[in-house]
Formats: C-alpha cells, structure tokens, sequence
C-alpha cells in the first residue's frame, strides 16, 4: 500500500497510525537537516503529543540547503509528508507511521522560500541537525570561523545566503522589521553545549555584516542546549526490503532502535510543545545529561568502529560481538571515561556504560562501522580528545584513549588489515591519510595536527603512549595493541 493520507485506513492493523485530522495541522516548527534521525527523534516526540491531542498548532515543516535535500522533499512530498518508524527490538519489530512533519521548503541556492518559512511568524522554533561539524568552528580555536568560503559568501551576501545559518539570520531580519518577534533556534546535534555553539554561529555571522541585528538575535532570540539519542541506522537496500515486507510501500522509511532520550535546557522566547508529556526531560542542566553521553555513546562509537573499519567488521553490533573489541570499550569506558561523569537522574554512569554496550549489542540494529566512523575530524575532537584532556589534567589512566587515537590514525591510512582500501570516509579524508602515511614512521606527525589535539603532542605521557600503539599496530595488528591493553593493570 502505498503511503499517503488516503491510503492510512488500508495499512496492515499491526502499523500505528496517526488518530488525529492531519488537514487541521498547522505550522510551527521549522527542522533544518531532515534525515533520518530527525523523523526518529524530534519528529516522533510531536506526533505522539498530537495523538494524545495536543501540539496540532506545532508541525514540522522540513527544509535543507544542500542539493541533495531536494531529492529528498521530492520523496517526502509524494506521500503526504509521512514516514514509517519501524522500531527494531532485539526480539521483535514494531511499525508506526508518524504524520508531524506537513511540508518541505523548496530547497534553492538561494534560500529564499527557506527564509520565508522562517519569516512567517507563525514559525516559533527552528530546529537544526546539521551535524557536528557543520557549525562553522575553528579547529584551533574552537571559535567562530569567520574565513570559510560560505561564511565569507554570507557576509558579503546577507539576502541570498548559501548556509542555514545566513537563512536564519535573513528571516530575523525580516521579523525584526515586521515586529513580528524572535524564534528560538534549537541544535539537535551531538555537541556539548550545542545550543551556546549555535549562538555563536548565529550572532557571530549576523555581526559581520549588521552589528546591530546581531545584538537583537543575541538579546531577544534563545538558544537552549539539548541532549538527544537513538541510535538511526541509514536506511539501504534491506531497510527498504523490510518496510515492504510490512505492507507500506515509503520511498524513505526509517529504522531505529528501541531507545529514545531527549534532555532539553527549557529556554524558549516564543513558546514550545509540551514535550514532557511525552518522556522528554525539561531541566536548567543539560550538561551532565550531554557529558555522559557524548563521551560513552559517540566516545564509545568511536572506539569499536575504528577497530572494526581495520578488521573489515561491517556493523556495530558485529564489532561489540567481537571479545576484544567489546573488552576494549568496556575497559577504556569504565577506567578513563567515567571517572570524570556525573551521576544524572535515573542513571549511574557504571550502569550507562552497560546500558551502551547493550544497545550497541543490538543485532536488529544494522548501523554500519563506516557510517559511525564517517567524520572523525570532527568526532575525535567532540567526543575522545576532551577525555583524554581530564585524564591527564586529573591524573587518571588514558592509555586506553591513547589507543584509540591510533586506531583511528591507523584506519586514516585508508586501507583495512586485509588490504582492502577504505574509501574516504571524512571531509579532510585526503589530508588524514597523507598526514596517517606519514606518521607510520613518525608517530608525532599525526599528533602535530594542532587543529584536533591542541597541545596533546607536548604532554610526554599521551605522547609516549599514542606512539607506543600506533608502532604496535602496524607492526603486529590492532588486536594485537588491543589485547596488550586488556592485560594492563
């Protein structure tokens, strides 16, 4: 059956519909970045909302800025704007078609019809997952990086801007004239601190070239830190498979697992859903919610999809069936991550770090290895290098994350143990694999990339460990550097 609102009444009766009058939907959310996490996440927590009949003033209108986004408001807009969830438990799958997304912006250079959804001033939050590196932050500094091409592009040309950020500022601006108010603008992103990271993105574009909207964003739009986890897989071929096998014909159905967690700083000028009434947590103190997170969960993908990429292991829950790479992220989670976590209501950081290793376990989940590994230019720095930076500022073990470190040099290489190649898999995949090349003779060359390590290459300890691992693993293997580790005191 086809997925539409007219064919709704004619799904299987195991799938969950939606119960409420989708025609009466009206806007007020617009969500920059509409893949698959968003629908599984964000977009689930609205609809259920809007079964229990609230919320129906808050859809989701999706936008993008990149050319490939256009592909996907095609699909979407062909059946109506839904999407079929099917929620993969280790033992059996649920089906539910989700309806809180009601349109798309036209995706054009430009941004033009992007801007003016956000001007409408029915519009009240704006939500992004761009992902983590796509904030426009300088590697060394960790500021705003004001020399990117598309930021320089921005500045020079506020009206027709390239980024989601430029479009945001242009629709402010728009709103500012026609006193219609702020938004709040929401990251959805894996990064600590993700909403203070977009205001600065934010303000310090609009600064560029009006100084005086960027103070008016800064004092009258909010920008709350948020938390969020599911583990999404993409959607290919056997994800495809499956949501016929059900009965749907969905041109971009989406998998996940069955977890959901959504922490949120309440801190929004123009009103919100009540998201609360639907398992997400309101609270002042998202940081410890982030900590715990980031550095277990997207630390610990990093951990066993590095070593899984080397020895050519297709999936996550392939890797942690792996003893030495399971051992490997229970060792290094529990000894140099955890002591600098706190406890967050309901979850004691011993227990979290069980909790991952189940989730990861998860064989209904097919999350690739090069999938998690995709981008870690930007994944070290956000989720391992801060770890190994409190392990030596509070003197606990960090051979562990040394480890891991020259896992993911060795995997920049760009070929497996088997000799098979790695096609790129980063941004900056041609500088990591010459800079990998060059450190198989001189470990110090990879660590000199102050961009990710900062001054990591001058402390002695990480140094001489980092080292160490990387020397072993193209001597002898990475389980070889991984079970002289699990044997270490």
């Amino acid at each position: 059956m086809t997925l539409s609102n007219t064919g709704l009444q004619n799904l299987p009766a195991s799938v969950i519909v939606p119960q409420y009058d989708r025609d009466v939907l009206t806007p007020g959310i617009v969500h920059i970045g509409l893949g698959n996490f968003h629908r599984a996440h964000q977009a689930w927590y609205l609809h259920r909302l809007m079964q229990q009949g609230l919320a129906h003033d808050w859809a989701i209108v999706g936008a993008g800025v990149r050319p490939g986004d256009a592909q996907q408001r095609d699909r979407l807009a062909a059946q109506d704007y839904l999407t079929t969830l099917i929620e993969l438990k280790p033992s059996d799958t649920t089906a539910e078609v989700i309806g809180s997304m009601i349109g798309f912006a036209l995706v054009a250079p430009d941004n033009a019809a992007l801007t003016a959804q956000m001007a409408d001033p029915v519009i009240r939050i704006v939500s992004l997952t761009v992902t983590e590196g796509g904030y426009f932050i300088d590697p060394a500094t960790k500021g705003f990086d004001a020399q990117h091409a598309d930021i320089q592009h921005d500045a020079a040309h506020p009206d027709t801007p390239c980024t989601a950020f430029g479009a945001i500022i242009a629709a402010l601006k728009q709103r500012r004239s026609a006193g219609t108010g702020p938004f709040t603008c929401m990251s959805c992103d894996n990064l600590q601190g993700n909403g203070a990271i977009l205001r600065q993105t934010v303000v310090s574009l609009a600064r560029l070239s009006d100084p005086d909207l960027a103070d008016w964003i800064d004092t009258n739009c909010t920008f709350p830190n948020s938390m969020v986890d599911c583990i999404v897989p993409a959607t290919g071929p056997s994800e495809m498979e499956l949501v016929h096998s059900l009965g749907i014909d969905d041109a971009s159905p989406v998998t996940h697992e069955n977890y959901r967690q959504w922490v949120i700083e309440d801190s929004f000028c123009a009103g919100r859903p009540d998201w609360d009434k639907v398992g997400a947590t309101f609270t002042d103190d998202v940081h410890d919610f982030e900590a715990m997170k980031i550095r277990v969960l997207n630390g610990g993908h990093q951990i066993v999809a590095n070593a899984g990429e080397l020895l050519s292991i297709e999936t996550i829950a392939e890797c942690i069936a792996h003893p030495k790479i399971a051992a490997f992220f229970q060792k290094t989670a529990q000894e140099e991550i955890l002591p600098h976590l706190m406890a967050v209501p309901g979850m004691e950081p011993t227990a979290y770090v069980d909790l991952i290793k189940e989730r990861f376990a998860n064989p209904r989940i097919v999350d690739t290895t090069r999938r998690v590994a995709f981008d870690g230019s930007s994944r070290h720095p956000g989720f391992v290098i801060p770890s190994i930076k409190d392990g030596l500022a509070g003197n606990t073990p960090i051979a562990g994350l040394a480890l891991v470190e020259a896992v993911w040099a060795r995997m920049c290489a760009g070929t497996r143990e088997d000799g098979s190649e790695i096609a790129a898999n980063d941004p900056f995949w041609d500088d990591l694999k010459a800079t990998a090349l060059k450190a198989k003779s001189s470990a110090q060359i990879w660590l000199s990339q102050e961009q990710y390590y900062g001054d990591l290459a001058q402390n002695a300890l990480f140094a001489e460990r980092f080292d160490h691992w990387l020397q072993l693993i193209w001597r002898d293997g990475v389980e070889a550097a991984m079970a002289e580790y699990l044997q270490t005191p």
